[in-house]
């Protein structure tokens, strides 16, 4: 049995959005149920039945080599329709959208500084209130892919491909763990200034009892279920942990974190299952799904640097957010450590000419 083969999308980007693609059905029930396209379309979207009318009339419904979709055009097994999507009318606006930050940008790359509390991509609620959709939009740059995820919840670089042609060599990168992601994280102490290890009491400071550690487990992420969980079985997430600032008087520690893999809330979850949830975390220790957002309380959770080789040109790419976590005001006695030695990122505003120095914006999100 073969896969639907890739394809072209036959409608443009418009609003900063991709057109919905729609793979027909081929088991034997479908192909008896349905004559028309449109009889599969009014079926699976039933109480959307009179707008997609208004699009099929409208000629806003093509097959997948772009011919228009009418009444009449027969069902085809395993076929794509493409349609553009309704922009909801109760998107929550996020004003952090205004606040991302270019870090670097060629002809095949673009890396920003995303704020926290911003969605990388439409998903769910979100959908023209995402990096992606804005930069496309603001940027004049309808092939804009994002190369890696990045959570809502977390700020920090996000790498994105500006050209179809060079989206696989980069995206690959990040699939094969070729790029060294560094995270910050803000977290409790571990409890009594004892070390976190195996559940064993140690008289050696908290600044060094126990850490650095390597944390291995099982994660998975169930369809319809909003966290992921660690349960029994072979291994398939790792990550470095490392407390390397301690405040004492408020019980927090600054913690180094290094994702070996890149499961869905990996840091968040292994951080959880030290006993360490990191601060403001909806998610752990216990789960508030629905909680309204706090901007003057988002996860204190940021990817702090990512280096990599580039692909293309054997270059070395090192990317250095610019942002700090609110809850660790502290100045930072360099922009970062990368290999032993101090790196910073002069970032570039979203109206600076690629390639030119721009100061760092007041009253962004931490």
């Amino acid at each position: 049995m073969t896969s639907p083969r890739p394809h072209v999308p036959p409608l443009p980007v418009r609003d900063g959005l991709n057109p919905t693609r729609l793979v027909l059905p081929h088991d034997d029930v479908s192909r008896a149920r349905f004559a028309t396209a449109v009889a599969y379309l009014l079926d699976r979207f039933p109480d959307d039945g009179a707008r997609l009318r208004e699009k099929v009339a409208a000629g806003e419904v093509v097959t997948g080599s772009g011919v228009v979709v009418t009444e009449d055009t027969p069902y085809e097994p395993r076929g794509f329709l493409y349609l553009y999507r309704d922009l909801p009318d109760d998107e929550p606006v996020v004003p952090a959208l205004t606040d991302v930050e270019v870090l670097h940008r060629d002809e095949n790359l673009l890396v920003v500084d995303k704020p926290h509390l911003v969605a990388t991509m439409p998903r769910g609620r979100w959908v023209t209130q995402t990096v992606l959709t804005h930069l496309r939009v603001i940027l004049g740059l309808p092939d804009l892919v994002p190369a890696h995820r990045l959570d809502r919840p977390t700020a920090g670089v996000l790498v994105l491909t500006v050209r179809p042609e060079v989206r696989g060599a980069y995206q690959l990168v990040f699939q094969e763990r070729r790029a060294r992601k560094v995270y910050e994280a803000v977290a409790p102490l571990p409890a009594d200034g004892g070390t976190v290890r195996a559940g064993v009491a140690s008289t050696e400071p908290a600044s060094t009892a126990g850490f650095p550690r390597t944390v291995r487990s099982r994660i998975v992420k169930r369809r319809g279920v909003v966290r992921a969980e660690e349960v029994p079985g072979e291994p398939n997430a790792e990550s470095r942990i490392d407390l390397v600032e301690r405040d004492p008087a408020r019980g927090l520690g600054l913690y180094r974190l290094e994702p070996r893999t890149g499961k869905t809330h990996q840091l968040r979850l292994h951080m959880a299952s030290l006993g360490l949830p990191i601060l403001h975390d909806p998610f752990w220790p216990e789960l508030r799904a629905d909680a309204p957002d706090d901007p003057a309380r988002p996860l204190q959770l940021l990817a702090r640097s990512l280096v990599f080789d580039d692909p293309l040109t054997g270059e070395r790419r090192e990317l250095v957010s610019r942002r700090s976590l609110s809850a660790w005001p502290l100045p930072a006695r360099c922009g970062y450590e990368i290999d032993g030695s101090c790196a910073g990122s002069s970032g570039d505003s979203l109206t600076t000419p690629c390639g030119t120095s721009a100061p760092a914006r007041s009253g962004r999100g931490q």
